[in-house]
């Protein structure tokens, strides 16, 4: 397993969110991002969760909830790869993989889009 220090780590998951396009920042609503050591252990592989109500599906009743949560797992994450280019990248890939749930983007699209 690769070592890195929770800093380093959370500092990538920041670097990946300031390549997500301006106009689409602009319109992320009541979203807080997260980065965990481990994911919920009856998925120890899962490398970020979505928790919320997507954008597309919130309609008049939406107010006073909790914000949206994204959280992305170092661990599995730091498990999984080999070098840390390789964790760049699949920071990269886990932070838009979550943000696109917030935009209501589900599993099977994102696949097909290549950031499953």
């Amino acid at each position: 397993m690769l070592e890195m220090t929770r800093e380093a780590f959370e500092e990538l998951v920041a670097d990946a969110l300031d390549t997500i396009p301006p106009e689409l920042t602009r319109i992320m609503d009541n979203v807080a991002v997260f980065v965990e050591d481990e994911p919920p252990a009856e998925d120890p592989e899962l490398l970020g969760l979505y928790e919320g109500t997507p954008l597309t599906e919130r309609g008049e009743w939406y107010a006073g909830v909790l914000p949206d949560r994204i959280s992305i797992y170092m661990g599995p994450t730091l498990r999984m790869c080999e070098d840390p280019d390789e964790v760049v990248h699949e920071v990269a890939v886990t932070v838009v993989h979550e943000i696109a749930h917030h935009f209501g983007i589900d599993d099977e699209r994102l696949h097909e889009l290549g950031w499953g």
